[in-house]
């Protein structure tokens, strides 16, 4: 049993702020967006990003429409210095985007940071330290005047340092770590001599950044804390006041909500809520709660299942299939309830007014995407759902995406011939639908061999019963099959690729792999699974590649379906 809380933690209310204005706010606007996505996010990863995953996610978070982007800590480790240069070097920064980089208030670290960014564009340097009473005394050994003192050095020393620089546009950050457990007169004390020391104007804006680096309150009083500051800080028409919520409470999308409502400019993030112990707060949470309130965010998430699976690609974390109006399975109802409200709400629904169906306060559509539901489920009947029954019974295991795909499959049988579906003739239609697609081309062999680029392979096919041995490179099997399918005209590309054991076989001969692939043809945005089945995983793969390929040929179920 947990002991007596009162024993052990005390309430925290740092401000009463009798007047408060923020809850008489509504959202009108989106704040400026900073993604953390490079730094912050990639510091949480048991592995952090390499510099081809980190350059492929910069590039995603620009098309996203992001402008500001943090993307290293230079004076960490020479692998992030070399990423900043790399940005700058190869020229990947649009003209549009201003990239960040954050170092703590040290001499030396700071003139390392400044070195890495020599020829950019427009630069933030985002300088952090901790201010609290707890880090003061316990961490840093600090009195007051000495974290003003280094603050105001920190910030002349950024100055001295970017003026032999004048092709770069310099803007300052100034981050109060542990800003919510900070003296609020402490805090507009620090904050004052920065922007002071640093100079700002309405035309030369420092931003200060009041991070809820540990969320130790409910939203409502990081809200006071935020407004108190907004009102009351120096200069407030040269300072952009940015928020950095974390969510170790589990409420920073509210925190950064309210904290906008009380006067805040900026908000930084995550763009699926990553970061240190429970994370930052989530970028497209907040963007989307933004969109469904008739706001337009400024990011373009209308190709969320590109952007998810690119985030997982990139940081190797799985996104919560109950993830808001990301998840593989948000558009997708269980309950025959449900589905007979959201499918009644889709009916009535007209396309000049306001959206209006039940149990869904998004058009799956904005998003690129629909709903579907999964098959409904018998009571009585004690069986489990369509993904249970094909691994119990024939040791499948489906990606989600796939069972949301196939679900719509027996949906259409069912809605046919009415009636429950067994185990067996779940098999049978997945085997028609996916593993015995030979029309038009029918797999007949292959053989793998070294390159220089990687492998290369020799691919046998037959095509409307013409037999074409067809070649290819790349750096993988996959990616070589797809190179010599295109020989024949089937230009296509891999969106995700899944393998897994089957065990043996029931006559206890030799294990057996399946590969699941989802393709997209290169002129559509159509999506297509294909499965196969071998004792080889390759042989697998390339069965599951063809089998991908024969159902987009033949017009397959397409995936707008939930991904």
């Amino acid at each position: 049993m947990l002991q007596n809380p009162s024993t052990k933690y005390r309430s925290f209310r740092p401000v009463r702020l009798t007047d408060r204005q923020w809850p008489n706010q509504t959202l009108t606007a989106p704040p400026i967006w900073m993604s953390t996505d490079l730094r912050d996010g990639n510091q949480a990863l048991f592995e952090p990003m390499n510099a081809e995953r980190k350059l492929r996610l910069f590039q995603t978070l620009c098309d996203i429409g992001f402008k500001e982007i943090e993307v290293a800590f230079p004076s960490a480790s020479q692998t992030d210095f070399d990423f900043v240069r790399q940005l700058i070097d190869e020229q990947h920064i649009p003209d549009d985007v201003t990239i960040e980089v954050l170092t703590h208030a040290r001499e030396h670290l700071i003139r390392r940071t400044v070195a890495s960014l020599k020829g950019a564009r427009r630069v933030i340097v985002h300088i952090v330290n901790a201010t609290s009473k707890p880090f003061r005394e316990l961490v840093l050994g600090m009195s007051k005047n000495e974290i003003i003192a280094m603050a105001v050095s920190s910030v002349k020393l950024t100055k001295q340092l970017i003026a032999d620089c004048p092709e770069t546009e310099w803007v300052l950050e100034y981050s109060l770590e542990t800003f919510t457990a900070t003296e609020l007169d402490f805090a507009i004390a620090v904050c004052d001599e920065v922007s002071k020391a640093w100079g700002a104007t309405p035309d030369h804006k420092i931003i200060l950044n009041l991070p809820s680096s540990v969320e130790v309150t409910t939203p409502n009083i990081y809200a006071d804390q935020i407004e108190w500051m907004h009102r009351h800080i120096a200069r407030r028409d040269s300072v952009i006041l940015s928020v950095h919520p974390h969510n170790d409470r589990g409420t920073a999308v509210a925190a950064a909500e309210l904290a906008v409502m009380a006067g805040a400019d900026r908000v930084e993030g995550c763009l699926f809520g990553n970061g240190e112990r429970t994370g930052n707060v989530d970028l497209v949470t907040l963007a989307l709660n933004l969109y469904t309130q008739g706001i337009s965010p400024g990011l373009d998430f209308s190709d969320i299942n590109a952007v998810a699976r690119t985030f997982e690609d990139c940081t190797q974390l799985p996104i919560h299939p109950r993830h808001p109006y990301v998840g593989d399975l948000v558009f997708t109802a269980f309950s025959g309830s449900h589905q007979d409200a959201i499918k009644k709400g889709f009916a009535a629904q007209n396309p000049v007014d306001f959206w209006n169906v039940p149990y869904l306060p998004f058009d799956p559509a904005d998003l690129g995407r629909s709903y579907d539901s999964m098959i409904r489920i018998n009571s009585q009947s004690g069986k489990g759902g369509i993904a249970h029954l094909l691994e119990s019974q024939y040791a499948v295991a489906l990606p989600r995406r796939l069972q949301v795909e196939f679900s719509g499959v027996v949906q259409k049988q069912t809605d046919i011939h009415g009636g429950e579906m067994s185990a067996a003739d779940l098999w049978q239609l997945f085997s028609q639908t996916y593993l015995d697609t030979v029309d038009p081309m029918r797999y007949v062999e292959h053989h793998l061999y070294e390159h220089d680029i990687g492998q290369g392979v020799r691919l046998v096919v037959a095509m409307n019963g013409t037999v074409h041995v067809l070649a290819g490179q790349g750096n993988g099997p996959i990616d070589a099959a797809v190179h010599a399918l295109s020989g024949i005209g089937m230009y296509i590309n891999v969106r995700s690729f899944e393998e897994r054991s089957m065990g043996c076989s029931a006559d206890g001969g030799e294990a057996r792999a399946c590969a699941f692939i989802e393709i997209i043809p290169s002129n559509s945005r159509g999506h297509y699974y294909g499965v196969g089945m071998d004792s080889n995983i390759v042989t697998a793969s390339i069965k599951a590649l063809i089998s991908g390929i024969n159902r987009l040929v033949n017009g397959g179920v397409d995936s707008t379906l939930p991904r």
